[in-house]
């Protein structure tokens, strides 16, 4: 597997080998051994899938307390993922990086705890698989706005799908310090 490192510190996208031929393909979404020789030491305790339609976007998504580091891939579909930094005190706080995930290039994002995630649908619909390092913590969810002017991410997509959480998402001026998670840069990814 190929582990490219991102400008955010932590976040990597990974793209897995896989082996095909005319049946099909084969590969490993997650071993554990190789997965802490690349860098990734975190231990998963749910995995989610969510079926999403094209134009639907979701995110910006947090937990904090209780953070969620996630291994994200998408199984069918594409979408555009992003990860943004929103750990107060980090070098790139503010900002975020995004790639395209889909069935066909098989790439994975690691996205560590400190970081909001969300995604846009970029295909008739996508079939997304994540891995998280935290139970789901209804009380401690958090939502950032997709179109936060001081994040400027340039998302695919002018007017997405939402959820009434993601329409009423908080600008990341506006959170207290509280919200927000601290960045400590001892500490394992």
């Amino acid at each position: 597997m190929k582990v490219l490192k991102t400008p955010l510190e932590g976040v990597l996208l990974i793209e897995p080998d896989v082996y095909g031929d005319a049946r099909g393909f084969f590969m490993e979404t997650w071993n554990l051994k190789r997965y802490r020789e690349a860098g990734i030491r975190a231990h998963f305790v749910q995995d989610n899938l969510s079926l999403s339609r094209q134009g639907i976007l979701r995110g910006l998504h947090y937990q904090w307390p209780h953070p969620q580091g996630k291994l994200v891939q998408v199984l069918r579909g594409a979408v555009f993922d992003v990860a943004v930094d929103i750990r107060k005190g980090s070098p790139t706080f503010g900002r975020w990086v995004g790639y395209e995930l889909s069935e066909a290039n098989h790439r994975q994002l690691y996205i560590p705890e400190g970081f909001a995630h969300g995604f846009c649908v970029l295909s008739p619909e996508a079939l997304f698989a994540y891995k998280c390092t935290d139970f789901y913590h209804p009380e401690a969810e958090h939502s950032l706005r997709w179109d936060d002017p001081e994040l400027r991410i340039a998302w695919p997509v002018a007017a997405p799908i939402l959820s009434v959480k993601d329409q009423n998402g908080s600008f990341l001026k506006d959170l207290p310090d509280e919200a927000l998670p601290v960045f400590r840069p001892d500490s394992p990814l």
